[in-house]
């Protein structure tokens, strides 16, 4: 596959994990800013497709390439899966992810280990220079921790414990990370979903 892919993002964590997991793929992996884009795009969706749809359809206005888009959230069960789709906005997107940890960790105070299951989820849609777009979504299962552990990953890795590894997701190495983290498997999935397309041969 030759070209590049314009990943709709400004995450610079992000970033270098998505380039990772996609350094096979033979394209150019650059984010929006790389690219000169600069929008300001409102994520308004109900689901995590629906808002990696609107960032992907948003910035394959603006150029020629593939585009992709990515949404994640954490959903912890016995708070009724919040934040989910406004993980990125929980307690306001100006809030450092230390501050936003350490509530939720308040907000389970007393509660077992059994019942602070949680998963992280990812949606990835792309949007072909055709108009064509495709969709995938992955997760990963642990559980939330009791405290922050691990200087890796960004978000809310720290609290996320993924009783595989008895580690959190920022204790983990990034080869680790990548093979099971929801973003992994859900680009991995993309990446299967790419090479059906006609024109597109990675």
């Amino acid at each position: 596959m030759s070209g590049r892919i314009v990943f709709a993002t400004g995450n610079e964590g992000k970033i270098k994990e998505i380039r990772m997991i996609m350094k096979d793929i033979g394209m150019e992996v650059v984010s929006m800013k790389e690219a000169g884009i600069t929008i300001d795009i409102e994520e308004n969706g109900s689901t995590y497709e629906e808002n990696a749809l609107i960032k992907a359809r948003a910035v394959a206005a603006c150029t020629d390439d593939i585009v992709m888009a990515d949404d994640s959230g954490l959903e912890i069960d016995y708070l009724n899966k919040e934040p989910g789709v406004l993980s990125a906005r929980y307690m306001g997107e100006d809030t450092s992810y230390h501050i936003k940890n350490n509530n939720l960790i308040e907000r389970l105070n007393g509660v077992p280990k059994e019942q602070r299951t949680a998963r992280f989820v990812c949606a990835i849609a792309a949007v072909l220079p055709d108009g064509r777009e495709l969709t995938t979504r992955a997760t990963i299962e642990g559980r939330i921790g009791y405290e922050e552990k691990g200087s890796h990953g960004f978000g809310y890795d720290p609290i996320f414990y993924v009783p595989q590894f008895q580690k959190t997701t920022a204790e983990l190495t990034e080869e680790e990370k990548n093979q099971v983290s929801h973003r992994g498997k859900a680009l991995q999935l993309m990446k299967e979903e790419l090479k059906k397309y006609e024109g597109i041969d990675c």
